[in-house]
């Protein structure tokens, strides 16, 4: 198994993404605990992995707030042990597809909050018993809007910063074998991205074609399919990759090339 003997801190793992590698963590020999914004809409997935014979716990948390952080780490280290292996994917995008003059104030600050400072946040508390275990893994859940201009200015703002602020962990923590990466998927099929996709519509923004400019396989990734990369960065399968971004987008990023050159 890939991760036996590791504690895992899984955030957004209540649906998509963070629930399938939450589970596909704990197949792989994880202990995990599983961070949502309330402790019920985690509990199902914590409860999923322990009904398959693995270990979890579930957390409510915001992981914009300091106290917060501290708490699920703290919970973490007393019923699981320490973790050395951090996946920060919750994430929000609360501007509602609107132009950047028109966003609101507070809108675009939720957004960076979650996006960046929280993940900022959970590196600055579980980093040093990583260090004192001799070591560890982080993956950030970035985007592709990281890369191009695909959503809305807080969100791919938020993002960018996040593969910056993964890039400056993975030197500065290099020397105590800490690895800090950043994953960069396209359109998956998640609960943010049904939000998303139910707001474009609201927009006008939805036409039948719009599948096939945002992913070359012509559909959109399965939670599961970027919960397996998450895996490779979070395990000694990429014992020599750090600061790199993963674009894990199904040729989205490829196809915005073909779109501007045509």
């Amino acid at each position: 198994m890939k991760l036996a003997g590791k504690v895992a801190i899984v955030t957004g793992g209540a649906g998509g993404m963070g629930e399938a590698s939450a589970i596909l963590f704990a197949k792989e020999g994880a202990k995990v605990a599983v961070v949502d914004l309330k402790e019920e809409a985690a509990a199902p997935t914590a409860a999923a992995i322990r009904g398959a014979g693995g270990d979890a716990i579930a957390i409510g948390a915001d992981v914009t707030s300091s106290a917060d952080v501290a708490r699920i780490v703290a919970r973490t280290v007393a019923e699981l042990g320490v973790p050395t292996v951090l996946l920060n994917n919750a994430g929000t995008d609360t501007e509602g597809k609107l132009p950047l003059h028109e966003v609101a104030e507070e809108a675009f600050d939720r957004v960076i909050a979650v996006n960046l400072k929280g993940p900022w946040l959970l590196m600055k508390h579980v980093v040093p018993h990583m260090i004192e275990a001799g070591g560890g893994t982080i993956v950030n859940t970035a985007s592709i809007g990281a890369f191009i201009a695909a959503l809305t200015a807080g969100y791919c703002a938020s993002k960018a910063g996040l593969v910056a602020l993964s890039r400056v962990g993975a030197v500065q923590l290099a020397k105590y074998n800490i690895r800090v990466n950043s994953l960069c998927p396209g359109a998956t099929m998640s609960p943010l991205t049904m939000r998303e996709l139910e707001e474009m519509e609201k927009h006008g923004l939805v036409d039948p074609d719009m599948i096939y400019r945002m992913s070359a396989l012509g559909r959109m990734a399965e939670p599961i399919e970027q919960a397996k990369a998450a895996l490779f960065l979070a395990c000694d399968d990429s014992s020599f990759v750090t600061g790199a971004p993963l674009i894990v987008d199904g040729g989205w990023t490829s196809l915005a090339g073909v779109a501007t050159t045509a």
